[in-house]
């Protein structure tokens, strides 16, 4: 048995599984993942809700709202001027994808404004159950705590855990949300 493999069953007898990604559409963990930048969850939940209620979750609701409008329901997230605009952009990204009937590239959702490695990564694994490992400041503080890897870039931790695994959807999510739930403890 691997030294990942142990931790993950470690992990796993510790937490429990996670079944992430909370949302009840593949839209709602692409706004997730936007919102969820530079705050913590409880206040993505806020904002989530906040735009439920509006009867706004949907891709054609969040392009016709006003920009003010949509500011004040994404609020609890914080920076919701620079998200607003961001999340719009990222909406017509998404209406493109579905229109095409295809998967999204790496590379087509880091063009849009705002969408950095790790949102990128988070939409591709939890919301088109694309085998790209997340990386956040959890997973790298997991590997320095475990002497697994001590890499500079993003990239540098993606494919050192995507080389260390078994190319699977289902445990790349596990795996990460369960790095996650570790990292609150610590």
């Amino acid at each position: 048995m691997n030294k990942f493999h142990s931790i993950y069953k470690s992990l796993l007898s510790e937490f429990g599984p996670q079944q992430w990604w909370p949302a009840d559409s593949q839209y709602e963990v692409v706004v997730g993942a936007l919102l969820t930048q530079n705050t913590n969850w409880k206040n993505v939940e806020k904002a989530i809700a906040n735009l439920k209620k509006a009867k706004a979750l949907a891709p054609q609701k969040i392009l016709r709202l006003e920009k003010s409008e949509l500011e004040q329901l994404i609020k609890p997230s914080g920076f919701y001027r620079q998200k607003a605009a961001r999340l719009k952009l990222l909406t017509e990204k998404f209406i493109e994808i579905k229109r095409r009937n295809a998967l999204p590239s790496r590379e087509e959702l880091l063009s849009v404004k705002g969408v950095g490695k790790e949102t990128a990564d988070s939409i591709l694994l939890y919301a088109f159950d694309l085998p790209y490992f997340v990386i956040d400041s959890y997973t790298k503080r997991f590997c320095a705590h475990h002497k697994l890897f001590n890499g500079k870039e993003y990239d540098d931790y993606r494919e050192f855990f995507e080389s260390s695994l078994p190319r699977s959807v289902p445990l790349y999510k596990e795996y990460h949300a369960l790095i996650v739930e570790w990292g609150k403890t610590i």
